[in-house]
């Protein structure tokens, strides 16, 4: 598997370790997560080359924005603002989530349907083009929920088969997860891990 914060930190619009960027986040209930996907499928996540996600920083990224410091004054409470008015009319979504699977980058549980988590993505998207240009790239480009259990790391490479085949014996059922809120945070890595400050949780008031 190869390394996730290789990848984002050597890309053309790149994502340094240690600098906060403006996120939009789906969060779900840690509890859940550990219960239901961190704890069992443990004996996956926490294997060389990997990079464990804590139950209390799983979260489904809607929207990877600019960086905080390059933000001028007033904007991102302009675009905050232009998100809050769109969320008014939309109601709180259901996400159910696979067993993870094994992908290039991470180990990940992709979620369904994708349109209605689409359309935060729809909105986020359009309020920061609106205020700041096209200053900051569309991450991602082409949206589809997912929530990350383990990210590639540097140094040992994970054995992306063996890893499919230990996934293939393990019971489990899909996850569905119910989401009322959009999170505005600021987030960071450190080539291992991502954590975030959370700043704003706006409703899903539809």
């Amino acid at each position: 598997m190869a390394d996730f914060f290789h990848g984002v930190t050597t890309r053309t619009n790149s994502w340094p370790p240690g600098r906060r960027d403006l996120h939009w986040h789906l969060i779900p209930d840690a509890a859940t997560v550990r219960t239901h996907l961190s704890g069992p499928y443990s004996s996956i996540i926490h294997r060389p080359g990997l990079g464990p996600v804590a139950p209390q920083w799983a979260h489904v990224t809607v929207l990877h924005s600019g960086p905080v410091e390059e933000f001028l004054p007033g904007e991102v409470e302009a675009v905050t603002e232009r998100v809050r008015r769109c969320l008014v009319s939309m109601p709180p979504i259901e996400l159910t989530f696979d067993r993870p699977s094994v992908g290039g980058v991470a180990v990940e549980c992709a979620g369904r349907p994708g349109a209605a988590a689409r359309r935060l993505w729809e909105v986020t998207a359009a309020a920061t083009a609106a205020v700041v240009g096209d200053r900051f790239p569309l991450i991602p480009a082409q949206f589809y929920p997912h929530l990350s259990l383990a990210y590639g790391t540097g140094g040992a490479v994970a054995d992306r088969r063996e890893m499919k085949a230990l996934l293939s014996d393990r019971p489990g059922e899909p996850l569905t997860m119910r989401f009322d809120q959009l999170s505005r945070v600021e987030q960071w890595h450190d080539m291992r891990s991502i954590r975030w400050s959370n700043r704003l949780d706006l409703p899903l008031a539809g």
